[in-house]
């Protein structure tokens, strides 16, 4: 019997279009994402600053030891995008923050 799903997603890699849930079924696992200390952080954790860092466009630095909260993970494993009460849109590297 052939397959009734219309939907279809264009694949960039391969150049071809192809049927959503074969698109879907072969999606590759996403690597964890870790903080400094090697532990894995998730969407909605809370992190720690481990060093002073100066926020570019802000004028602003961020001491060691600032929480930051709800954390919302990136395609990129090394970044993770948050807010801070004065800096919105704040992306921050996993290398200078610990998880809480």
């Amino acid at each position: 019997m052939p397959d009734t799903d219309d939907t279809y997603i264009y694949d960039e890699a391969l150049g071809e279009w192809r049927p959503a849930g074969a698109a879907a079924a072969e999606t590759p696992a996403r690597a964890p994402v870790r903080d400094a200390a090697g532990n894995i952080l998730a969407d909605g954790d809370a992190v720690t600053l481990i060093k002073d860092l100066k926020v570019k466009g802000a004028n602003q630095t961020l001491k060691q030891g600032t929480v930051i909260r709800s954390i919302r993970l990136t395609d990129d494993p090394e970044e993770i995008d948050c807010r801070h009460d004065s800096i919105k849109g704040l992306v921050l590297r996993t290398e200078f923050v610990r998880k809480r």
